[in-house]
């Protein structure tokens, strides 16, 4: 069945028998490829009605013969790739899937909520339509939009990894697109990514090489969606990308009248250009800097040029029913029609920036800050309004914020929501580096950046501006240099000293860290680099050998500051802190260590002018403490130490964040027994040639917590003794 269409539908079934098909989902990518790291679409696009409805009964059938349960099921189907359809089921999961997340988004339909329902021994008819509030659970949800979603990989942290897919799903995180057409949702998921790409070419970023274009359609990867459309542009016939990949040739019209789309805008500059074929393109999902790429003008300019043309960007409600209810639950996504549906409150509004897709360094830790802000900003009496793409997360539950529009965390989109919502201002501190680098044009556009400003967050971020802050406030750090070029590097690497820690600015989870320990090493990471982020700043750092890393995590409100939690990690500096084992509090650091951190946290916090969260990392070498970065937001411990001392956090750091409270208005009683061990979890055995390998660059997909009691557990012994293995250079 290799090459075969994959399908597959959600269902809901209660104690009465009563079954609904919820979603149905077609991937993009034929079998072959794991569903979790296939592209998907909803509803499915190439199913014939007649095939669907007979796949609609075999589902139900298989559903009811499994067994008298009641609760969600997930089947999934292979169809043959003719006019035949003929069908063939692959695998039945009597409960709850990764694909039911993606399906309750798509739809609006909870689907875990009315399954728990449902198992509990309620019926369909008996709950609720969480849409309508109107009507009951029991019917099929119709949709008049389509979504689309693109998994999203993080091979380059695995050296050697085999990066063609295949049965085991190596994504780590998705994001999904909402448009009233497949070519609208598909440019919108690809512009979620955050893989430094505008959407879905128009970008200057193509691959023109033949032979490397062939190779990556036989042999599926994560940039195969990429390499079809450069395909295509090279003139590459559809039937042959059609035989090498076996994706439906609907799909890649779909992407070929793109491409046409891009040839005719490319005939005519911003002055000359029609009304029609901007509006064309905007429908068609493309974002403004897309458009100036083709048009060989600013992005600025376009927006500038659509407002004169009045194209303007309207809102759409996530309804269910296909408008034939009124919806109450506020869920929307943006398109280019005339009707807006989302009606602007009179309230006092704030918008929290989510964390877009999961990824190694940046996963759920965010999503969780985030709904945690969200519910403190509605405490405050505000109208908690959330942006983010990713569909596995509770912060984009439509339950959850008051308003939610599922929309990329990308410049554009969120620019339009604020003109159309006019916020008191934005948080940007829970939403990871993915809110914190929009804070730049946030803050350049005149929008109020709540907690923390952004002089103070460019410092943070700006290594060598934040070593300046160190050296005036007489706080040790590691001795650095800053390049731009590989022989600036060597004349530096000189001064310094080896062995050096080698990393770009602005980075996310240690992305492209390395430890260099000679001129030759160096010369080549510093080349990668520049390759990988032209015109960037390269720090250098010299590297404290057999150093204990440390790190703090403070409130502070801009006078006053409260640490939180104060964590030593079990392995020795050079492995990225989210590798790292990490005890809660220190289990070996002497008094006066600790005081020096309790005073240099709050030093550095007054300094940065921090109102809101800040993490300091630490290294202590021979009794001295060195600072080594500082982040105001919120970080991926926070979630950690909040569950470990049992205390509100985030809740008590975006009261601060928007002027409601003060560090004095709370009372911080921490339940602190024994010790609190943070544990990392890796994914390796997706990646059986890749070597166990652990140093600056974060490999990481998660965590797990473990309470001991005291330093005799067993537990902490073993992970103690082990505390060298795995690193590297």
């Amino acid at each position: 069945m290799i090459g075969w269409k994959e399908f597959e539908l959600e269902l809901l079934r209660d104690k009465n028998d009563n079954v609904a098909i919820i979603c149905s989902i077609e991937n993009f990518d034929p079998m072959g490829v794991h569903t979790g790291d296939s592209i998907t679409v909803a509803p499915a696009m190439t199913l014939s009605d007649r095939t669907y409805q007979k796949m609609r009964d075999m589902a139900i059938k298989m559903m009811r013969s499994i067994g008298n349960f009641s609760g969600g099921c997930n089947v999934q189907f292979a169809v043959s790739p003719d006019e035949r359809e003929e069908i063939i089921a692959v695998e039945i999961n009597p409960r709850v899937s990764r694909s039911s997340a993606l399906a309750s988004k798509a739809t609006g339909y909870p689907i875990a909520r009315i399954a728990t329902k449902l198992a509990i021994g309620y019926t369909l008819d008996e709950i609720q339509n969480q849409i309508t509030k109107s009507s009951s659970a029991f019917f099929e949800p119709a949709l008049d939009y389509v979504i689309v979603k693109i998994p999203r990989w993080n091979f380059d942290k695995f050296k050697g990894a085999n990066r063609e897919l295949g049965f085991q799903m190596k994504s780590v995180g998705e994001a999904m697109g909402i448009g009233r057409s497949f070519q609208e949702a598909l440019q919108k998921a690809a512009q979620s990514l955050e893989i430094k790409r505008n959407g879905l070419g128009a970008d200057g970023r193509e691959m023109t090489d033949q032979k490397i274009l062939l190779e990556a359609l036989q042999k599926p990867g994560w940039s195969r969606l990429f390499m079809i459309y450069d395909a295509m542009k090279l003139g590459i016939s559809i039937n042959t990308i059609h035989k090498l990949t076996h994706i439906d040739k609907w799909f890649l019209r779909q992407i070929e009248e793109l491409i046409a789309l891009e040839q005719e805008i490319q005939k005519y500059t911003l002055e000359t250009i029609s009304r029609e074929l901007l509006y064309e393109a905007k429908q068609k999902g493309y974002a403004d800097r897309q458009i100036a790429h083709l048009l060989r003008c600013l992005e600025s300019e376009v927006y500038k040029k659509r407002q004169e043309m009045k194209i303007g960007r309207v809102f759409k409600l996530v309804d269910t029913c296909a408008a034939e209810f009124e919806a109450k639950t506020p869920y929307y996504y943006s398109t280019f029609e005339e009707e807006n549906e989302s009606v602007v409150s009179d309230k006092k509004k704030v918008i929290i920036l989510g964390s877009g897709p999961n990824r190694i360094g940046q996963g759920i830790e965010f999503d969780y800050a985030c709904v945690h802000g969200v519910l403190a900003a509605q405490e405050c009496g505000y109208e908690a309004i959330m942006i983010n793409c990713n569909p596995e997360t509770v912060s984009t539950d439509f339950s959850v914020a008051d308003k939610l529009y599922f929309e990329p965390v990308f410049w554009e989109y969120i620019y339009d929501i604020i003109q159309h919502e006019k916020p008191e201002g934005v948080i940007v501190q829970l939403g990871g580096q993915t809110a914190l680098k929009l804070s730049e044009k946030i803050n350049r556009y005149g929008i109020k950046i709540f907690g923390t400003p952004f002089h103070s967050l460019d410092i943070a971020e700006d290594r060598g501006s934040f070593s300046t802050l160190l050296k005036n406030c007489n706080i040790p750090y590691p001795l650095f240099g800053v390049a731009e070029d590989a022989d600036q590097a060597l004349k530096v690497a000189k001064e310094l000293a080896y062995p050096l820690l080698v990393r770009p600015s602005y980075v996310l989870g240690g992305q492209s860290m390395k430890i260099v320990i000679n001129d030759e090493e160096l010369e080549q990471h510093i080349v990668k680099l520049l390759q990988d982020i032209p015109g960037n700043k390269i720090l250098l750092d010299h590297f404290l050998e057999g150093a204990i890393e440390a790190e703090a995590d403070a409130i502070c409100d801009g006078e006053n500051i409260q640490i939180i939690g104060i964590m030593e990690h079990i392995e020795p500096a050079g492995i990225h802190s989210g590798d790292s084992y990490a005890v809660l509090p220190p289990f070996d650091l002497s008094e006066e260590v600790i005081r020096t951190i309790e005073k240099y946290t709050k030093i550095i916090a007054l300094e940065l002018k921090t109102v809101g969260l800040i993490n300091i990392q630490f290294a202590i070498q021979d009794n001295k403490v060195y600072v080594i970065e500082a982040n105001p937001r919120a970080s991926r411990t926070v979630p950690f130490i909040a569950k470990a001392y049992q205390e509100p956090y985030i809740n008590y750091a975006t009261k601060i964040m928007l002027g409601k409270n003060k560090l004095k208005d709370f009372e911080f009683s921490p339940k602190k027994k024994g010790y609190a061990i943070k544990i990392p979890v890796f994914s390796f055995e997706k990646f059986p040639e890749v070597q166990k390998e652990l140093g600056p660059e974060m490999k990481s997909t998660g965590e797990a917590i473990y309470f001991i009691d005291d330093l005799y557990d067993e537990y902490f012994q073993n992970i103690y003794s082990e505390r060298n293995l795995y690193l590297s250079r």
